[in-house]
């Protein structure tokens, strides 16, 4: 029996209350297609979280039991707001086993690293890119597009890790659809958010392959350096897909490092139906996706892959002293994740996806993606067939952009109004969680389709709310 100063005095207490916390995480689950999608936190919740400093200990279960209701609805079949995955039970087995072993992954020779090159094996698999390849789990794209952009940075120009890039102007090319995490990935590694190029779009909201050659024509004329292009596959405002075996080409032909934003769309190639549109991302000398997202893995965790392993690793591999490996022991292993990425300190996500991947088979992950899919295109038909409501754009994946805008003469300013307010309506009576975007200058409402609950009945339920709410805002 455990005698550790901070650990339970009294075991099966502990164990009864875990098993109470349990049940009550899998009743939640369990009930997840009922009630509201999202809860605004009452008033005396929040005062609960205002409290002194607590200087001696006391039960938290209670307070922990209060906040299951409150958390942002992306576990609900009806929350259509942001590219959030619906996550699975599943993951709550994981979680537990990871959370007692209390793993650190950055590094040495344990079973975390011997699970994380298994599932770096399968994505590379996945992804169509060689087996030579290399990766690391990370918490997400955001971080993944840093370690893409930093390897990218430094194979373009050599010895950038100790000399830095001085006065080198390096530029870099995006669709305007792009993810905001690419500016902020120049901006963190010194390059500068001026220093990436924003490409125009076609009709379709794919980045135009002219322009982005006209650019990098004109930035070499200008004693500029063009070192890598990001293509997109799923944008988030509306799920186009670039042409990515023609960026590819440029990329080749220009002697740019290529990457892809896959954050949710790259999961589409365990699917069927948008598999031909992503299979230039085997192209791409690096690839940053989310398993939270289409993968339905529980937050957090995404991923980097990266071509060449050698190109990877040259940009992170630099350990301390008392970092040093050896041959047996503790200190042993072939898999260092701090030699990949920033981290030395990280937890043991590689777990939860590889319990998720084992559990479900990559067949039915893909047949789910599938299925949200055609119920987009479902959704697609239903604002089609509906007077008072027009479609903004293309619906290339999962993603429908639409406005409401009813038989009246209004004013494009008064129309933006009502849509943004059929949006807030929804989430605050509970009923459904879409968001709102921009699409040519004009609001519309943003119904993302990422969770393997939703069902038809969920997209009837929330076109005639909408239809409703946008009738009782003109009447007023």
């Amino acid at each position: 029996m455990s005698t550790g100063d901070l650990d339970p005095n009294d075991w099966n207490s502990f164990r009864a209350e875990a098993h109470k916390m349990l049940d009550k995480s899998i009743d939640k689950m369990e009930n997840v297609n009922t009630g509201r999608v999202w809860s605004p936190v009452p008033q005396t919740l929040r005062n609960k979280f205002e409290e002194n400093l607590p200087l001696a200990g006391s039960s938290a279960n209670n307070i922990i039991s209060e906040i299951l209701p409150y958390g942002v609805g992306n576990t609900h079949p009806r929350f259509f707001g942001w590219v959030h995955g619906a996550g699975t039970p599943s993951g709550v087995i994981a979680d537990i086993a990871s959370a007692s072993m209390n793993v650190n992954a950055g590094g040495r020779d344990h079973i975390a690293p011997v699970i994380e090159k298994q599932v770096l094996s399968w994505c590379l698999e996945i992804m169509g890119m060689p087996k030579g390849g290399s990766g690391l789990i990370v918490s997400g794209t955001s971080i993944a597009t840093i370690i893409a952009m930093k390897v990218a940075r430094d194979q373009k120009i050599k010895g950038s890790r100790k000399k830095g890039i001085s006065q080198t102007q390096l530029v870099g090319y995006t669709s305007e659809q792009s993810h905001s995490c690419i500016k902020q990935a120049f901006d963190i590694l010194g390059l500068g958010t001026e220093a990436l190029r924003v490409v125009k779009c076609n009709k379709n909201f794919e980045i135009d392959l002219e322009s982005l050659k006209k650019l990098i024509a004109q930035d070499k004329l200008n004693g500029l350096i063009p070192f890598c292009v990001v293509g997109t596959a799923g944008a988030v405002n509306m799920g186009a897909i670039d042409d990515l075996e023609g960026i590819a080409s440029i990329a080749k032909s220009e002697d740019l490092w290529f990457h892809v934003d896959g954050a949710f769309g790259a999961a589409a190639l365990l699917g069927k139906l948008a598999y031909e549109r992503l299979s230039g991302i085997s192209l791409a000398d690096s690839l940053a996706f989310d398993f939270h997202k289409w993968f339905q893995v529980n937050y957090e965790a995404g991923c980097v892959l990266f071509k060449d392993e050698a190109s990877h690793r040259a940009s992170f591999s630099d350990r301390a002293e008392y970092l040093r490996g050896s041959e047996r022991g503790l200190a042993g292993g072939d898999f260092w994740a701090v030699d990949y990425g920033p981290e030395l300190s990280r937890g043991f996500r590689s777990l939860k996806v590889w319990a998720h991947l084992k559990e479900h088979g990559v067949e039915a992950l893909g047949n789910s993606i599938d299925r949200n899919i055609k119920l987009a295109k479902y959704l697609e038909k239903r604002i089609h067939n509906e007077d008072c409501l027009i479609s903004m754009a293309p619906t290339p994946l999962n993603i429908n952009c639409f406005r409401f805008i009813p038989n009246l003469n209004l004013a494009i300013e008064k129309l933006d109004k009502i849509n943004e307010e059929i949006v807030i309506l929804l989430q605050e009576r509970g009923i459904a969680v879409p968001s709102t975007t921009r699409i040519n200058n004009q609001i519309a409402i943003r119904v993302n389709i990422t969770n393997h609950r939703t069902q038809e009945s969920d997209l009837d339920i929330l076109v005639d709310a909408i239809l409703e709410i946008g009738h009782e805002l003109t009447k007023k």
